[in-house]
């Protein structure tokens, strides 16, 4: 069973930047596609951003490309996101999240795909 642990939230002012880390254990973690998913108040979970098993292929929500960059680090078992140019609208519970076995790239922006997830850290941007 893996197990994902996500660091890295906060507090920060409109404009600035933050950067997440998820953990993983137990697994072999290069075989998962790894994503970022998160939840603002009163809504639904959302895609955010998502990478490969390997690194090489990344995705992203509209709503962040050009902003966010998202990387992983196999021989350290971690997945980060690097946020900058932070908006209020980017307030939200993140959500790390890993996907086994073969997938199309477009499974990867859909909550529902994914086999296993952390806690969440909390982001809050003030305007």
């Amino acid at each position: 069973q893996v197990q994902l642990v996500e660091s890295g939230g906060g507090l920060v002012q409109a404009g600035g930047s933050l950067r997440l880390s998820c953990a993983a254990s137990g697994g072999t973690f290069s075989s998962y596609a790894m994503g970022w998913l998160r939840q603002a108040p009163g809504k639904g979970r959302e895609f955010v951003a998502a990478v490969s098993g390997s690194g090489f292929s990344t995705y992203y929500a509209d709503s962040v490309k050009g902003r966010f960059t998202i990387s992983r680090d196999n021989a350290k078992n971690t997945v980060y996101l690097q946020m900058n140019s932070l908006k209020p609208d980017d307030t939200a519970d993140y959500f790390c999240a890993g996907k086994g076995g073969s997938y199309y790239g477009t499974e990867l922006t859909l909550p529902r795909e994914y086999d296993f997830w952390g806690q969440g850290t909390q982001v809050t941007v003030s305007s």
